[in-house]
């Protein structure tokens, strides 16, 4: 049930209306000057993470245990830091790690990984 936020563009002021479906056609007043002619804002949204699930609550110990230089060993890691951050992976990174865990080292991933900037002063 989205609400939706404009802002009035006689009395400048904002107003917020909540509909019961996203596709509901969509008919705004403003509740302080009645004026119909308003502008739609792009409204903050919240992400509602687990608790823990910041970088303020990073604990650099988690990485005591990570082998650089063992792919399934950093695939872990990624997956475990993924749950504890609340972020889904996308398919790209689902498939690198997939690869990761399969004993494939980021940097014979086919170009996965490589430097955009190398080579650029």
């Amino acid at each position: 049930m989205p609400i939706y936020e404009f802002r009035c563009n006689a009395c400048r002021r904002r107003t917020s209306v909540f509909t019961r479906s996203i596709g509901a056609p969509i008919t705004a007043v403003c509740e302080h000057c009645g004026s119909a002619e308003v502008s739609r804002l792009i409204s903050r949204v919240a992400v509602v993470r687990p608790e823990g699930g910041s970088l303020e609550d990073f604990d650099e110990s988690s990485l005591a245990d990570v082998d650089e230089n063992d792919p399934r060993s950093m695939a872990h890691w990624v997956r475990k830091m993924s749950d504890k951050m609340g972020e889904p992976l996308d398919a790209e990174m689902e498939a690198s790690l997939e690869r990761m865990e399969a004993g494939e080292l980021p940097d014979d991933m086919g170009g996965e990984g490589e430097d955009e900037f190398a080579g650029v002063d």
